[in-house]
């Protein structure tokens, strides 16, 4: 009889077992649960031991360590290259292609240029310029806008992110403590760690985690490189902070006792949290710095040309021409630790000026005191750690550095963004088609009593204001081979400078770098000895038909304006640019996710409920409780006629 009582409860126990496993098959990060059976000791009798039947040991748990570590590791990977992947691929939709993308834009822009050099005075010409600058200003506006929208986006997942590390901790903390509090029942709580593992891989999609085990049955777990962020059954929280050089961002710290201490993101390894901070900090800066170069490149040369010509508002000729376009300035972020006044704002300050928008880089700088430096001053730009020495005026890649008043104080720092706000902040300025310069502020022309055959190419005006208005330059030929002599003359027809040269044919007069008057000049034909050309302020009366800036607007089309390479050039490496980091983030999302789910599936092999094998279990087990049944009834039996027998 107590040999069938110790089979069938220990039968049944393992029939209710596979019944557990069976109704859980189907549970994210369940193990497989096992009874462990061990034969009871053996009573001895005179004829030797006799069995006591079994005894049910334990439940266990079918568990690998490492398998699951590596699981949590590969989980945190690809949750980290799906997230940026993602935002890339948004913000690649930014730099399209076709009719709808910046490019084409650009060459709407440049065609009605054409136009409008074409037919000068055409005022239905010039309107359509000014339409064709409207929509390429707005659409830079409405990428810049949509890239801060997505730091936008960025920062409320963040936030978002942050509440479920925290509540996921508190969670791990508890199922801790509930662990720690039946240890000493000496049987482990499977469905505890169970539970406690599936709170811990879910932590690992958001960021990398390591945990330690100890005595009592808990884990620790521990973030960016060893930070605590569950000990026992006591949690830390994480904390969003505005990143110290740049407001707009979001940093994540780590609040122990009251302190908040900023984690660095190199150091979270994977996981979602620094999948979105790797992208802020990288991505979107490089995106938003591509877009700003663009769009101040564009606007710097179309604004430079616009000033040198002549506009036809009444009287035509007479008032400065006005820019064209306008741009997001650059701005100058002062660090969160530079020296502040009694009221908290900064101290010092520096200002940047955009100076030569042809030598802008997409990138920003960080300035600071730098000991080893001779000026005391030294600035990195931080796309490729170029680093330079710098003082109060340096010009560095396109814009200058001025100290304001007062200047930086010691041990300030401060984030450089010449051209990250440019595409935010463009917008059409002009919307009077009579606004536009399209003739040249000089004009050129040969003598009448001129012998050869010497011609006017083409003439450039080079400067606004001109160093002598209303001057005239007049270049006399002294022989037949190209050598000539030039006269300045002011408005009185008084000489204000002479000089020599020679011409030679694809040569420009004068001879660069030489400048006589804001102009640069180049001849066909032969001249003769005695033969006159004259650069002069075109006359009022020509300044309606007069196209010589409007055709120098349109020679924008084909300048190096971006890093050497013309605007349609200049976009496309901004799109090829944007595009290999989206391949790059979808070759590395594939890999991740692939080696994610290879490690789930080892885990998985290990822990996971094979409905089939739990199938055969429960025939097997369902047999031995059988067995053990028909044991009871047959000693149940021999009982009975043990009675009987007795009462006879």
């Amino acid at each position: 009889m107590s040999l069938g009582v110790r089979a069938l409860q220990a039968n049944y126990a393992a029939l209710q077992t596979i019944g557990h496993n069976i109704a859980n098959a189907n549970v994210a990060g369940y193990s497989r649960q096992q009874t462990e059976f061990a034969t009871a000791g053996g009573q001895f009798t005179g004829s030797g031991f006799l069995g006591r039947g079994v005894n049910v040991q334990t439940v266990s748990r079918a568990y690998d360590a490492q398998l699951t570590r590596e699981a949590q590791s590969a989980r945190s990977l690809a949750g980290m290259d799906g997230v940026r992947r993602g935002f890339l691929e948004r913000m690649e939709t930014l730099f399209k292609p076709g009719d709808s993308g910046l490019g084409a834009a650009v060459t709407d822009l440049f065609s009605a240029l054409g136009d409008m050099a074409t037919m000068p005075a055409d005022l239905s010409a010039r309107s359509v310029v000014l339409s064709r600058a409207g929509d390429l200003a707005r659409r830079f506006a409405q990428a810049g806008d949509a890239l801060d929208e997505m730091q936008y986006t960025i920062n409320a997942e963040l936030q978002t992110q942050v509440r479920e590390v925290n509540a996921l901790a508190q969670g791990i903390a508890q199922v801790n403590q509930k662990i720690a509090a039946v240890r000493g029942l000496g049987q482990p709580p499977n469905d505890l760690l169970d539970e406690r593992d599936r709170l811990i891989a879910r932590l690992s999609d958001h960021m990398s985690v390591t945990t330690v085990p100890a005595s009592d049955g808990t884990v620790g777990v521990f973030i960016a490189g060893g930070q605590r962020l569950v000990l026992g059954a006591e949690a830390a929280s994480i904390q969003l902070a505005q990143d110290s050089a740049d407001p707009s961002r979001l940093q994540i710290s780590i609040r122990e006792q009251g302190n908040d201490r900023l984690l660095n993101a190199d150091s979270l390894g994977g996981g979602s949290l620094n999948g979105l901070l790797r992208f802020q900090s990288e991505d979107l800066v490089t995106g938003r710095n591509l877009l700003g170069r663009l769009a101040a490149a564009v606007a710097g040369a179309v604004n430079e040309q616009q000033l040198r010509g002549l506009n036809l508002v009444p009287p035509a000729g007479s008032l400065p021409s006005s820019a064209l376009f306008a741009v997001g300035a650059p701005q100058s972020l002062a660090h969160a630790d530079n020296a502040v006044d009694a009221g908290g704002a900064p101290i010092g300050s520096l200002q940047l000026t955009v100076t030569d928008h042809t030598a802008l880089m997409a990138s920003d700088y960080e300035w600071r005191e730098d000991a080893s430096s001779s000026t005391g001053f030294r600035l990195t730009r931080l796309s490729d750690g170029a680093s330079f020495e710098v003082a109060d005026g340096s010009q560095i890649d396109g814009f200058t550095i001025n100290f304001g008043s007062p200047g930086p104080q010691a041990g300030d720092r401060y984030l450089l963004q010449p051209v990250g706000r440019a595409a935010g902040g463009m917008t059409k300025l002009l919307n009077d088609p009579r606004d536009l310069a399209a003739a040249a502020s000089q004009v050129a022309t040969t003598s009448p009593s001129n012998t050869g055959t010497v011609g006017v190419a083409s003439l450039v005006v080079t400067a606004a204001p001109l160093p002598l208005p209303g001057g005239t330059t007049r270049f006399t030929f002294v022989n037949d081979s190209g050598d000539y002599t030039w006269e300045l003359l002011d408005a009185s027809n008084s000489s204000v400078a002479t000089g020599s040269g020679t011409w030679q044919a694809g040569q420009a007069v004068p001879s660069p770098p030489t400048d006589i008057n804001g102009f640069t000049l180049k001849l066909n034909g032969v001249p003769r000895n005695g033969d006159i050309v004259s650069v002069s302020p075109t006359p009022p009366g020509a300044v309606a038909t007069n196209n010589g800036n409007a055709g120098a607007l349109l020679a924008l089309r084909d300048a190096a304006l971006v890093d050497g390479r013309n605007l349609t050039d200049g976009y496309a490496q901004a799109m090829t640019e944007v595009g290999v980091r989206v391949q790059t983030a979808n070759s590395a999302a594939a890999v991740s996710d692939a080696v994610s789910r290879s490690a789930e599936l080892a885990r998985s092999s290990v822990s996971g409920v094979n409905l089939d094998e739990e199938a055969a279990r429960l025939i097997q087990y369902q047999q031995s409780y059988q067995a053990a049944a028909k044991m009871i009834q047959v000693a149940q039996s021999i009982f009975d006629t043990i009675i009987e027998m007795g009462g006879r």
